[in-house]
Order: structure tokens, then C-alpha cells, then sequence
């Protein structure tokens, strides 16, 4: 990125950093993406549903908003970070009546932190099965 100075004589340079966070998701390769990255002290991590390991999802949207949020936290680790980083969460849903199983998920770990928050129902996720997912951005 080149910065102008108000005197229009000389250019800075800025360059960031940039460190690629992976979960190991089979997605990531396929669709060209990282978990989280980091870029200077902002991490950002991308949207992420609820699968667990063995790649089940839980049949309610608390359980997945849980296991969502336990794999950003883990990305926010690997990155250095922590859930009392984030600034900014973004959550779909499929179903908005659900509200409250995403609020007690969301607040058992932002009670406190109250990040800036914004939730949008969509009409699908990737997969049927799918219904959150949630995007995070942390300063360090």
C-alpha cells in the first residue's frame, strides 16, 4: 500500500505481515482459504459451523454455535490470541426464532468481552445441516 504524503513529494511503504492460521478443515485446501489470519495485530478468523472432529454436527443450533466457537478459540490460540481478543463477531443463521440458543452460546463466553456483534439469517449454509456459523476478528 502506498501512503501520499500531504506534501506529495515522497511515498512510504507500508508492509503487514501476514501469518496463515489452519485447522486442518478439508475445506481449506479445496476452497483456498485459512482458518484465521493474522494480519499485523488484527486476526481475523473466517466463518466456521460447528463440526466436530470426527466431522458430526450437533442436531441444535446451541451445539453447534458451542462447538463453533470452541474452533475460533482454537485458531485465536494458535495466532496467540484469546476469545477476550475479539472485537467483532459476525453470525448466520438459518432460522432467526433461534435466537436464544445463539444468545445463551454467544454469551456463556462474550458475557463479559461484549465484542461488537451482528446476526443475519440466511436462507442456507454450505451444507442443509448447517445452521450457524460465525466469523471473528481479534486485536492483540
Amino acid at each position: 500500500m502506498f501512503i501520499q504524503s500531504a506534501n506529495f513529494k515522497h511515498r512510504e511503504i507500508l508492509m503487514t505481515q501476514k501469518t496463515l492460521i489452519t485447522s486442518g478443515s478439508k475445506w481449506e485446501p479445496l476452497l483456498g482459504y485459512s482458518r484465521a489470519v493474522v494480519a499485523g495485530n488484527t486476526i481475523y478468523v473466517s466463518g466456521t459451523c460447528g463440526v466436530e472432529a470426527d466431522g458430526s454436527v450437533a442436531p441444535d443450533m446451541y451445539g453447534q454455535a458451542k462447538r463453533a466457537l470452541e474452533i475460533i478459540g482454537a485458531a485465536l490460540a494458535q495466532a496467540g490470541a484469546g476469545m477476550k481478543d475479539v472485537v467483532r463477531t459476525r453470525i448466520f443463521v438459518t432460522d432467526a426464532s433461534k435466537f436464544d440458543d445463539i444468545a445463551k452460546a454467544h454469551g456463556e463466553i462474550f458475557g463479559d468481552i461484549r465484542p461488537a456483534t451482528t446476526i443475519v439469517e440466511v436462507s442456507r449454509l454450505v451444507d442443509a445441516c448447517f445452521m450457524v456459523e460465525i466469523e471473528a476478528v481479534a486485536v492483540i
